[in-house]
């Protein structure tokens, strides 16, 4: 499957830069998946769209403040390095910059109490680091660290929470997983409200959002792995929305990546507690085996993520209603507006 099936042209203008002040007053465009209708609101109206009996997963992971700024040790040169995972011990996995100016043996001094050795070279500019340090690593990455913003932010982030969402709980990204970022702590006690379960999943954000597509046919990209964790107690409460009929609806396509990882281990077996690495990569052809619906953002151009939406809708009604999303003006990325698909 050709690649440029998922291209369409967006405007710079619709590149959200900055959070809107109110989380929930982002907008919020909905697609029939069966039908393709299209509707337009404000996010809170996605109270609508939920039955009693359904469950709302949420990905809990927190995002690192994983960005550092230092110097080569023997020519004093600027280093940056984005942190993306924790391999072993005092090891991570990051991608750095310059990539052409640092290689194996090359050591970064990030303050008096910080310095990395790259032990390891991998593609695109990823390394693997090994840390020294005085003190405790968590503390002094959260003293020097900043926020891992997307590269088409251009503005510093004053409050850091503004890009965890209000359930992030366990450390370990080095992106926000974005469609969560809607949600208030009042929406969400009205979700519940209506009789809706939520339940939380883990999926630490890695590499591959920071990857584009390198290949012209689909089925030729590889996605990083990333590590999962579904617990015993969503577990249950997704054996129980089964069994009653309700719908699972993921927040964001990491949850939803998470969701039908284990669904496909499953094969059709209860859930149980789960973890692991996954690379599941969903595109047109995919069966789903867990998520009836998703809640999610405006993807990039040609993105494995452009991909998986259309593996849950169709490509045909997806690239229609991103149409008329930037016939509308809606906000892309990150920052931008949400799309429930139903």
């Amino acid at each position: 499957m050709d690649v440029n099936l998922y291209d369409f042209h967006l405007p710079e203008q619709l590149i959200a830069q900055t959070p809107l002040l109110e989380r929930s007053s982002s907008r919020l465009l909905t697609l029939n998946k069966d039908t393709g209708e299209i509707s337009h609101h404000t996010f809170t109206a996605i109270l609508d769209y939920l039955k009693a009996g359904d469950t709302l997963v949420l990905n809990d992971t927190r995002v690192l403040p994983a960005r550092l700024f230092g110097v080569k040790e023997d020519t004093g040169a600027k280093a940056e390095v984005l942190l993306l995972k924790n391999t072993e011990g005092d090891c991570w996995e990051a991608l750095v910059k310059p990539g052409k100016r640092l290689h194996k043996g090359a050591v970064i001094v990030f303050s008096d109490e910080l310095k990395a050795e790259i032990v390891e070279e991998g593609e695109s500019g990823a390394r693997i680091l090994s840390f020294s340090y005085d003190g405790v690593f968590n503390e002094i990455l959260d003293r020097l660290g900043q926020m891992p913003l997307p590269p088409y932010i251009k503005e510093k982030l004053e409050d850091r929470e503004r890009y965890q969402t209000v359930y992030a709980k366990h450390e370990g990204s080095a992106a926000a997983p974005t469609a969560g970022l809607h949600f208030t702590e009042e929406l969400l006690e009205q979700v519940r409200a209506k009789g809706v379960e939520i339940a939380f999943v883990t999926l630490h954000v890695g590499l591959g959002t920071f990857r584009p597509m390198s290949v012209d046919v689909v089925e030729d990209h590889v996605m990083h792995e990333e590590f999962y964790q579904l617990s015993e107690e969503t577990a249950q409460i997704l054996n129980e929305t089964k069994a009653r009929g309700g719908r699972i609806i993921a927040v964001g396509t990491t949850s939803c990546r998470t969701l039908e990882t284990v669904g496909n281990e499953l094969k059709g077996a209860p859930f149980k507690a789960s973890s692991g690495w996954t690379q599941i990569f969903m595109y047109p052809g995919y069966e789903f085996k867990v998520v009836d619906a998703l809640i999610t953002n405006f993807h990039l151009p040609k993105s494995t993520l452009v991909m998986l939406v259309s593996a849950l809708a169709g490509r045909e009604r997806i690239m229609a209603a991103y149409q008329e999303a930037i016939d509308q003006k809606y906000r892309f990325f990150s920052f931008g507006d949400a799309m429930f698909i139903y």
